[in-house]
């Protein structure tokens, strides 16, 4: 026979929940995340690109060099000097061998300016330098 009495005796005890495992299972894909999670890293620096037809978009990790509309010249988030770029972009190319450099100047920046980044960046050792532009219509 049931034991009727037996049974709700046993209903009246509080119910446990381990959340132990619930817990685990979090952190787990908190670090799993952060760990596939590529960093995008900026410029430091509002610019407005030029527009141009043919501009491209490209998905190799990038070295970014941002030059200012008052010739400022700016890598990862620092302002620096001319004469320190060569030694970033080594250093940045000595971690990303296979990255590319992309100069993000602003459309009213100068062009003397723009061309000494892109040599100093030639002589760090940087095999491809291109300038960031957006497609014609579409200015940032």
């Amino acid at each position: 026979m049931i034991n009727v009495r037996g049974s709700v005796r046993m209903k009246s005890k509080e119910a446990e929940i381990n959340i132990s495992p619930l817990i685990d299972l979090v952190f787990l894909l908190l670090i799993f995340f952060m760990v596939t999670t590529s960093f995008v890293r900026e410029t430091g620096i509002d610019v407005r690109r030029p527009s141009a037809s043919t501009a491209t978009l490209t998905e190799n990790g990038n070295i970014l060099v941002a030059v200012s509309d008052k010739g400022t010249i700016h890598f990862d988030g620092r302002k620096i000097d001319l004469r320190s770029l060569r030694s970033h972009i080594t250093r940045a190319l000595a971690e990303n061998p296979e990255g590319s450099v992309v100069i993000v100047a602003d459309k009213v920046s100068y062009t003397g300016i723009v061309i000494r980044v892109m040599d100093q960046c030639r002589l760090a050792g940087a095999k491809r330098v291109s300038i960031a532009a957006s497609k014609t219509g579409k200015e940032s």
